[in-house]
Parts: C-alpha cells; sequence; structure tokens
C-alpha cells in the first residue's frame, strides 16, 4: 500500500480537501490527509499525507509557512479578496514607502481576527455559513506569527506583490484587509501563492496531472518531515524492540533533543525526545 508525502502545486479553483480526493482514487488509498487548508482561489504548495505518513499531519499543520500574496488598496470585500462581494472602493494616496511603513506594523507577534469566510467554529457553527446566511458575530483575535514581510513589487497605484513567513492560523486576506485599513483605503487579497509549508518549497511541488501519471513513484519519505532533526539508529535487537513496542531506550551519550529515530535495517520508526540519556518516542510510524 502507498505510504508517503506528496508535495502538491495546487491548481486555482479546487479546495484542499477535492486534492485529497482526487489522490484517494489516483492511489487507491483511503487514509489520505493534507497539512493545511489553502482557499479555492490560492495555487501553490500543498503537501499531502498518504496511507501511514497521515500519522504526521499534525507536525506539517504546525509549521511555519510562506506565501506570495497580492494586495490591492481601495477595495473592501466581504470576503476579504476579490472572489467576494465588494463593499467599499476608495481612492488610494498611499506610496510605495508607505505600504512598507504599514507593513512593519504588522511583524512579530500579533493579533488577528478570524474573517467571517473561514471555517473557524463558534458555538459549534463554522462562520462561513454564517456568513452565507449574512449573518456576522464578533470573534476573538488569536495570536499569531509574521516572520517576515516583505514588499516584492509594486505592480500599479493600487497593487503590490508582498512575501510573507507566518504561523499557523494566520489569513493573508486578513493580513491585506488590515493593512488596507491601517493605510486609510482599505484593501483585499487579489493573488495568493504558498511557496513553502512544512518545510518543502515549490521545488519539490508536483502537479495533478504528474501524479496522474507517475503515481505512488512520486511520494516522499515520511522522514524528510523531520529532516531539520539528527538521526539516531537504535544499535541493538533488544532496544529496537524497545521502540516497537513503545518503549524508553537509554543511551547517555545523546544531547538533549529531538531525533529521527530509525531500526537496524533502516527503517524510520518514530519521532523521539531524548533528555537526560532517555529516548522517548513522541509519534510512531511504523506498523499498519
Amino acid at each position: 500500500m502507498p505510504n508517503g508525502i506528496l508535495i502538491i502545486d495546487k491548481p486555482a479553483g479546487w479546495t484542499s480537501m477535492d486534492v485529497c480526493a482526487k489522490i484517494r482514487g489516483i492511489l487507491h488509498e483511503k487514509r489520505v490527509g493534507h497539512g493545511g487548508t489553502l482557499d479555492p482561489m490560492a495555487t501553490g504548495v500543498l503537501p499531502v499525507f498518504v496511507g501511514q505518513a497521515t500519522r504526521a499531519v499534525e507536525f506539517a499543520e504546525n509549521s511555519r509557512k510562506e506565501y506570495v500574496a497580492g494586495l490591492r488598496l481601495g477595495q473592501v470585500t466581504d470576503t476579504q479578496d476579490v472572489t467576494g462581494q465588494t463593499l467599499e472602493t476608495h481612492p488610494v494616496t498611499a506610496s510605495r514607502k508607505d505600504v512598507e511603513a504599514a507593513m512593519a506594523r504588522f511583524l512579530g507577534p500579533i493579533q488577528q481576527v478570524p474573517p467571517m469566510y473561514s471555517a473557524v467554529k463558534i458555538n459549534g457553527q463554522k462562520l462561513y455559513d454564517l456568513a452565507r446566511r449574512g449573518k456576522e458575530v464578533a470573534r476573538k483575535p488569536r495570536d499569531i506569527t509574521i516572520y517576515e514581510l516583505e514588499l516584492l513589487e509594486q505592480v500599479s497605484e493600487t497593487d503590490y506583490l508582498l512575501r510573507c513567513v507566518c504561523s499557523k492560523g494566520t489569513y493573508i486576506r486578513t493580513l491585506c484587509h488590515d493593512m488596507g485599513q491601517a493605510l486609510g483605503c482599505g484593501g483585499t487579497l487579489y493573488s495568493l501563492r504558498r511557496t513553502m509549508a512544512a518545510g518543502y518549497r515549490l521545488d519539490r511541488a508536483v502537479t495533478l496531472e504528474n501524479v496522474q501519471e507517475k503515481g505512488e513513484s512520486l511520494l516522499l519519505p515520511t522522514d524528510t518531515l523531520f529532516a531539520q532533526y539528527p538521526a539516531y539508529t537504535v544499535p541493538s535487537a533488544g532496544k529496537e524492540n524497545r521502540v516497537r513496542n513503545g518503549g524508553a531506550v537509554t543511551d547517555n551519550s545523546l544531547a538533549d533533543g529531538t531525533y529521527r529515530v530509525y531500526g537496524r535495517n533502516g527503517d524510520f520508526l518514530c519521532l523521539s525526545r531524548a533528555e537526560h540519556g532517555t529516548l522517548t518516542s513522541i509519534k510512531n510510524f511504523f506498523g499498519a
């Protein structure tokens, strides 16, 4: 059965779940999940986890992500992007320097109010379901972090391309909306391409057509998600057996930290944490 990670270059017009459904059909595997939702209008890096690799989805969802976003000043929409209904238009007098100054205000840890057109739930109801019924409810701001925010290009008097590296839970639509508010003319998102997620960049991405043609040969091993951590191979059959049964092992040569743990035959077994010479599994990746 297929196991591993596909880095899909999501096409515009598809939901993230559409992509997963397509891959289920191509690979004939029910266990398929993605590592971070992209709106239908967005394109770019969508890590898709297949088979046993679905156990790693939570680690991808919590990772930093990078986007190239199109900010359009002078327009406000109900969805905070150009797919929605225009609510306001304003003349734009902001200069490139004004935009750069506004960007600086959004760097670092900030709070962001989730948009009404989002999958966030309040009292068991998704916000976008309420929004489609014409309702708006109060939303609590959430803590996010903008690690990097760079102005790549001024496309026109109203349009700018931005590069943003951000934490889980960041809405780039809302960032554009809030920047427009800060500049006094309103703003909306007119394009969005994710260029990095879970450490995977666009140069590793494949299309759905590629997957249709080449199938599971395009799957990356699950342990590539954890390439930033050092590898540790269990040195004996006894210790490997303990790991495979969920037990901790002792190795006083290990510095404290997180490790990719492998069996003696090279199988990726688990992600583990070493503390004071004791190695304990965080998540196992062996078995059916």
